[in-house]
């Protein structure tokens, strides 16, 4: 059975130095961020979001338990208002994708929600991860947004392709 526990301190520290560098990867791999830049945008973006660590206000860090008690990921929800609470990570460890954890952690922290007192909670998806987007939509979480991006061709591309 999955569970979820208050993550330790040294739980987050651990959970703090994988996210940014996860973060960081994804930012590159959806096209937002050069590798150049990433780790040090990724620092920037997580110290403000929780500037002080676990204990910052309305944030809520849990490690995702299996069966057997062991450390299986993470899941971070942060209560942004009265009525609504963000996902803003969740994550199994490779070894124990597949499992079922990641789903049972999901409707876990739609108690944890109910319970902060929030009547919706959101998350945010990179569009190349289609996995976790599968699984949102069997938890019936709606899309809100869409951002779409294009590269737009250099004068000399387009009139090759025009012109071959």
């Amino acid at each position: 059975m999955t569970t979820l526990r208050r993550m330790s301190e040294d739980e987050f520290g651990e959970y703090n130095d994988f996210s940014i560098a996860a973060y960081a990867k994804e930012k590159v791999a959806a096209g937002n961020w050069t590798e150049e830049e990433a780790l040090e945008k990724a620092k920037t973006t997580q110290a403000e979001l929780l500037p002080e660590g676990r204990h910052t206000k309305d944030h809520y860090l849990y490690t995702i338990l299996n069966e057997k008690g062991e450390n299986v990921g993470a899941i971070w929800i942060c209560k942004q208002s009265s009525e609504k609470a963000f996902i803003y990570d969740i994550r199994v460890s490779d070894d124990h994708q597949g499992q079922g954890h990641g789903k049972k952690a999901m409707i876990l922290a739609e108690e944890e929600a109910r319970i902060i007192g929030v009547q919706k909670i959101g998350l945010h998806v990179f569009g190349h991860n289609t996995v976790a987007r599968k699984l949102y939509e069997s938890l019936s979480y709606k899309t809100t947004n869409v951002v779409m991006e294009k590269n737009v061709p250099s004068k000399n591309e387009e009139y090759t392709k025009k012109n071959p």
